[in-house]
């Protein structure tokens, strides 16, 4: 099987740079096993991290070009790489292979796991985005909490051991009142830190790394055969002979404004 990260972000310009990058990708070959080829792909333009959902928005179109240009090289499913699921719907309406949602696999393996979960994250600005997800995905009257860090995805990322001691306290904090059975690390930056394995020993309840949950929910629809229903996500009308997205797309030398 050929796996493709897609990154939502030039990581390879960003303070993290090309050495995270392979990071990444040694983890996700690591956790992968034998049999998968796993590529970390960033894309040429876009926010440095997504921590709003403007940030999310401006990713998408780069995402989309990223997305064809790994369907292109033989990805046989491609994983987005951030928890927002940035772009999820539209990019599975142009993909001919599984892309998966990180947000959307972890939360709904965390379902199975117990009854009810919550979900660690980066700042509180991302709350909201994370249970609209969760609407999304069918599993909101299962989701008992969304909390955070009130760290970027930057500070979790260079400080390792102050990220870890900071997600372990909110951790504890969305064990405290007893409603909770599961977590759910809400940013892949997160996962990448190997903290969800060494929380579920240390807390006693199952944490669920998203960066593990996405790459083997690719390679389960890949081993049984499947992908996203093309009743769900149609090809748009406008590119579905084959074309690109150049069809959808109108350019102005400017913009203009009427009144009456």
């Amino acid at each position: 099987m050929r796996l493709t990260y897609l990154l939502p972000a030039p990581m390879h310009v960003t303070a993290l740079g090309e050495s995270e990058m392979r990071r990444r990708a040694g983890l996700l070959g690591e956790w992968s096993g034998p049999g998968t080829e796993v590529t970390v792909a960033a894309v040429d333009r876009g926010p440095a991290s997504i921590e709003s959902a403007f940030e999310e928005y401006l990713a998408i179109p780069a995402m989309g070009t990223g997305l064809r240009a790994a369907e292109r090289s033989g990805a046989d499913a491609t994983i987005l790489g951030c928890f927002g699921d940035p772009g999820l719907d539209g990019l599975r309406e142009i993909a001919t292979k599984p892309v998966v949602g990180p947000a959307a696999a972890a939360m709904a393996l965390a379902v199975t796991l117990g009854h009810r979960f919550s979900v660690v994250t980066v700042t509180a600005g991302v709350r909201p985005l994370l249970r609209r997800i969760a609407w999304e995905t069918g599993v909101l009257p299962a989701l008992h909490e969304v909390r955070s860090v009130e760290l970027s995805v930057l500070a979790v990322n260079t400080d390792h051991d102050a990220a870890y001691a900071a997600l372990r306290g909110e951790c504890e904090a969305a064990l405290a009142d007893g409603t909770a059975d599961t977590l759910v690390l809400g940013c892949m930056s997160m996962g990448f830190l190997g903290a969800a394995e060494r929380l579920t020993a240390e807390l006693g309840v199952p944490v669920v790394n998203p960066v593990r949950a996405a790459l083997h929910h690719a390679q389960a629809l890949h081993r049984m055969g499947l992908c996203h229903s093309r009743r769900a996500y149609p090809v748009p009308t406008a590119i579905a002979s084959g074309a690109e997205d150049a069809p959808l797309l109108h350019h102005a030398s400017g913009p203009m404004e009427v009144t009456p």
